[in-house]
């Protein structure tokens, strides 16, 4: 596999790497920014609770997100949210590019996330508020895209409600993707933490797969870290790999990435092999974080029989072990 043209077929497996909506960054600065959109009647407003995204009724043999009209909702000023609304952030997504939904192409979208009793009051039916790595292989393009652009934002506001140098609250400003400092006069831009998870493949063509200490005991996924400061994605990925499992590899080659928003993560996909001088080694968890490393073979990801169980399809880890593996690898879902 190593060595190989990067194939758009990869890339077309990562459910949450998938858009259609543009997001329209000038049109964030409008002032008034949500007056304006709340006079449009064809906005459309996609609703969020607790990192749940409210689903439509109207699903025809896979989910849909529910878009609601501005009316529905309630009024959202220029800073934030009334408090009659029960909204806790107000984010300006962008337009819709979809040609293969109801909403026609240019409809403007935004992102609301509710508080519970504004939530409950909206759909009390709970079954129809789902988690994004459930549903995402299922979802449209643009609704995957919204799904992983909202969820990404509402955890970032969420977590930055106070300045990071003098503790004032902040206030959000341009549609929902700065913050300001009152006191300091800064503004606070979204962050994303660069992360890098590797599929290591031995001489036999095994790949290395690594339990969590947080999770059961028969879950495997790949190795994975988040980019020190001053580190490049490669290094990152040989120094996590060798903390992790004792295992030493050659240069590995990039496949693609993945935004995994929970809460702000930008997983950076590789391929690599074992350094030939050490693999003999014998293979070391760290003890802490990853308590079990083994290597597998397609046979034993194949036998009906094997009990480990592999990442979900919603992924990146899933689709770079299919990729290793040749195709589809049946059941096994966490």
């Amino acid at each position: 596999m190593i060595g190989q043209p990067l194939h758009t077929t990869f890339l077309s497996s990562l459910p949450l790497s998938r858009f259609e909506i543009d997001r329209d960054h000038e049109f964030r600065g409008t002032p008034q920014l949500f007056d304006t959109l709340w006079a449009d009647e064809a906005t459309r407003v996609a609703v969020f609770w607790n990192g749940l995204a409210l689903l439509g009724t109207g699903s025809a043999g896979h989910p849909e997100l529910a878009f609601l009209p501005p009316a529905s909702i309630g009024a959202v000023s220029g800073a934030g949210v009334t408090g009659s609304a029960g909204v806790e952030v107000a984010v300006y997504l962008g337009r819709s590019l979809a040609t293969d939904v109801t909403e026609p192409v240019g409809t403007r979208l935004v992102a609301l996330s509710l508080t519970d009793d504004a939530a409950r009051a909206l759909e009390p039916d709970e079954s129809r508020w789902v988690n994004l790595r459930m549903v995402a292989p299922g979802l449209t393009d643009r609704d995957a895209g919204v799904f992983t652009e909202a969820l990404g934002i509402i955890n970032w506001h969420n977590s930055h409600t106070h300045c990071p140098r003098c503790g004032a609250e902040t206030v959000p400003e341009m549609g929902g993707w700065v913050r300001r400092c009152p006191v300091q006069d800064i503004e606070i831009f979204p962050r994303t933490d660069p992360a890098v998870i590797v599929g290591i493949v031995d001489e036999h063509d095994r790949i290395l797969l690594g339990s969590n200490a947080l999770w059961e005991n028969n879950r495997y996924s790949l190795l994975a870290g988040f980019v020190e400061p001053g580190e490049s994605l490669e290094a990152a990925a040989i120094r996590e790999v060798y903390e992790e499992s004792g295992v030493r590899i050659l240069t590995p080659e990039y496949l693609g990435s993945q935004p995994w928003p929970f809460p702000a993560s930008l997983m950076c996909g590789f391929l690599a092999r074992v350094d030939p001088a050490s693999s003999t080694d014998p293979l070391v968890p760290d003890g802490e974080e990853i308590l079990d490393v083994r290597w597998f073979s397609r046979e034993d990801l194949a036998d009906p029989a094997q009990t480990a169980i592999l990442p979900g399809s919603s992924s990146i880890a899933r689709a770079i072990i299919e990729h290793w593996y040749g195709g589809s690898i049946p059941g096994r879902d966490w």
